[in-house]
């Protein structure tokens, strides 16, 4: 009981002591209480047939009869590989294009062009994805596309590209790498210039060429920030791109069997029947999928690097 009242004595001393930085961090902590942790309460949906007119407490509760009707196709399985397998291409190119353009950039010693081709890969991540899906309209429809133009001008046949659901992985993935990974590169090109000098100019001593500095000095030592930027990624493998599929691919169901992620099937379930409770146990699959995930991967991380770990 001492101990008790001892530990709740030095937390209100410690709120005291520093009320300043606590009213600064509740903004914040508010923000995370109304957006992130309140939201939370809608999982119950899940586990009833929701009614808008009886509300969150007067619904039926039903048990897992909605992750039943969920599991009882083979819906399940497609979307979720489609969206661990979209996302794990997202994942492993965006961050090795970043990566290299971090490097590269980096290399550069002219100032006003490194700014200007800092500014170049980095401008895409403000295009919204409505702009970007009729960019991509205008480069792969049937026969007009610039994609076709260019194959028929190098005397190929063209390609029907939104009746062929076996290319669009490649080509999100395509999208998503020019869209993102210029904005990536700039955390990796911020840890690079935290290296200390003293590494590259003890490597010139020793006759190291430039190739050789960036393969035994820089690579090495972005390791941990790509670890970090890796868990976090497969922390939202189970998560796609929504903005991103539904601008580019929409209602266009031929493109479904390779495109359509978790996200976007938990919506139709909501827009096209209007079934708050089973789009609610599917985000719910979503986010235990997701939590296994990043525990797992978090565990291999402790194994191979103990400090690039999240916790």
């Amino acid at each position: 009981m001492k101990h008790y009242q001892r530990g709740q004595h030095g937390f209100i001393h410690e709120v005291v002591k520093n009320r300043y930085l606590y009213l600064l961090a509740l903004p914040g902590m508010l923000f995370l209480l109304v957006f992130a942790y309140t939201p939370m309460l809608g999982h119950l949906l899940a586990f009833q047939n929701y009614r808008l007119s009886d509300g969150l407490l007067g619904s039926r509760w039903v048990g897992w009869r909605n992750f039943e009707f969920f599991f009882s196709t083979n819906d399940w399985l497609r979307v979720t590989w489609n969206t661990v397998f979209l996302n794990g291409l997202f994942l492993v190119f965006g961050l090795g294009t970043a990566v290299v353009l971090a490097v590269l950039l980096n290399e550069v010693t002219v100032k006003w062009f490194k700014k200007t081709a800092q500014s170049f890969v980095f401008l895409p991540y403000f295009i919204s994805w409505l702009v970007v899906s009729m960019m991509v309209q205008t480069m792969f429809s049937s026969s007009e596309g610039m994609v076709n133009q260019a194959l028929a001008a190098l005397g190929f046949k063209g390609v029907d590209w939104y009746l062929t659901p076996g290319v669009w992985p490649y080509i999100l993935t395509f999208v998503y790498v020019w869209k993102i990974a210029g904005y990536n590169s700039i955390i990796f090109l911020a840890s690079i210039t935290g290296i200390s000098s003293e590494y590259y100019e003890s490597a010139k001593l020793e006759g190291a060429s430039r190739f050789q500095q960036i393969l035994y000095i820089t690579l090495p030592l972005l390791r941990p920030i790509i670890i970090i930027m890796l868990l976090l990624g497969i922390g939202r493998i189970f998560y796609g791109d929504f903005g991103m599929i539904y601008a580019l691919i929409g209602d266009v169901g031929v493109l479904f069997p390779t495109t359509d992620v978790i996200d976007t099937y938990a919506y139709r379930a909501l827009r096209q029947m209007g079934n708050f409770s089973m789009s609610s146990a599917i985000v719910l699959y979503q986010s235990f999928m997701g939590l296994i995930a990043v525990t797992l991967f978090n565990w291999l991380a402790r194994k191979i690097d103990p400090d690039s770990r999240l916790f």
